[in-house]
């Protein structure tokens, strides 16, 4: 049996027609997943800042204290 010879230019069209299908899916992928993240961030509210604890130096000791 003979070996298999590709033409260089079949290899590459072979590469970059390959190369196009994984883009294609990474891009479809890409966008499936961002609208499923903004359908969960419709049904999620949104939290307010102002209601997380926080660090702060306590002027008295120079202590860092959660207020």
């Amino acid at each position: 049996m003979p070996p298999l010879v590709i033409p260089p230019l079949v290899k590459l069209a072979l590469g970059a027609a390959g190369a196009a299908a994984v883009v294609h899916w990474a891009v479809k992928e890409a966008r499936r997943f961002r609208e499923e993240l903004d359908r969960l961030k419709v049904r999620v509210e949104p939290f307010r800042r102002e209601a997380l604890p926080t660090l702060r130096r306590d002027p008295a000791t120079g202590e860092w204290r959660v207020m």
